[in-house]
């Protein structure tokens, strides 16, 4: 199977790469994608750049174009296309149907992929992209149980790519609206989900607070590992009780499950992390292509190298067996 990596920064693409990853994800420093921070992403020329390094060394790119333009703006997206295409990118990930069918009349050579934003969890749903646009691969939300990832490719033909390590939303994507609520920025519009300049520490006796947008989201000792500052992975106060919303703060981890999900047809294994750094890129992808490589050699799949990496030093299968805590 197919290791999908992030890449938010050249260098992270080039660790990447070095580290036996088969594709790379990355995105442009603007609006367009959905890691619109500052100090990530790539400018035109370092897109070509990472572009010819990935090509040289055997690997592929994908560029996220997978926010949904605003009305009267579409020039700014369909001009990352335009770019993604002369950069020789093997491929753009999109969510919005204007932008697919822009891709589709515009540059019918290059290969679209259906990007986790468009929430499209059903065979009925992935074959109308298919038959539509040209839709080669879907990234499937996180909300998928195995055997259901394995009926929806049952009755598709398209490539399916599934999460396997990395953040976990406890929303369906592309269907976020707390972060919205919060800040005023849209994760789906603006690109930018708890964005940094809406994010405030403070340290009360020794209790580390964490604020997104005024709201109090987080609230950690002086031993505790705190983690990303994501309303939906808050604790709230409700009905009396005070609680996080589905479980405790915890990465995805499914490397246990990848010969499940490769016996239920997936085609690629992506890691979560355009924010992350290189070296934790690196160390990611090193153990999944272990993996990878020993389950097409018939050996044991080598575990437990990335417990250090999940927030709060804690991991879930999540969705994928239906066994959140």
């Amino acid at each position: 199977m197919e290791i999908v990596c992030p890449a938010g920064t050249p260098a992270a693409l080039r660790a990447a790469v070095k580290a036996g990853a088969h594709t790379i994800y990355c995105g442009f420093a603007d609006e367009t994608n959905a890691r619109n921070f500052p100090g990530l992403n790539f400018d035109r020329s370092e897109m070509r750049d990472g572009v010819s390094f990935a090509h040289a060394h055997g690997a592929k790119v994908l560029v996220a174009i997978n926010t949904f333009p605003r009305a009267g703006d579409e020039v700014i997206w369909h001009q990352a296309i335009d770019d993604a295409a002369a950069s020789s990118a093997d491929a753009v990930i999109l969510a919005d149907l204007g932008l697919l069918n822009y891709a589709a009349q515009n540059h019918p050579d290059l290969r679209r992929h259906l990007s986790v934003q468009a929430a499209a969890a059903n065979a009925d749903v992935i074959n109308f992209y298919a038959e539509a646009f040209g839709v080669k691969r879907v990234v499937l939300p996180r909300v998928l149980s195995v055997p259901e990832i394995a009926a929806i490719n049952a009755e598709t033909e398209v490539e399916t790519e599934v999460f396997v390590f990395g953040g976990l939303c406890v929303m369906a994507e592309g269907r976020c609206s707390l972060s919205s609520y919060a800040t005023g920025l849209s994760p789906n519009m603006n690109g930018v989900c708890s964005p940094a300049s809406h994010v405030e520490y403070s340290d009360d006796q020794g209790v580390l607070d964490a604020r997104l947008g005024g709201y109090t989201i987080h609230r950690v000792g002086k031993e505790e590992s705190a983690p990303y500052p994501t309303l939906c992975k808050g604790c709230f106060n409700a009905g009396g009780k005070s609680g996080h919303l589905f479980e405790d703060p915890v990465s995805l981890n499914a490397e246990r499950l990848i010969p499940q999900l490769q016996k239920a047809g997936v085609t690629a294994l992506k890691i979560e992390g355009r924010q992350r750094s290189r070296s934790y890129v690196a160390q990611v992808v090193r153990n999944f292509r272990a993996a990878v490589d020993a389950l097409e050699a018939g050996h044991t799949l080598p575990e437990g190298m990335l417990a250090r990496l999940s927030e709060g030093q804690a991991m879930t299968t999540g969705a994928y067996k239906k066994t959140w805590r």
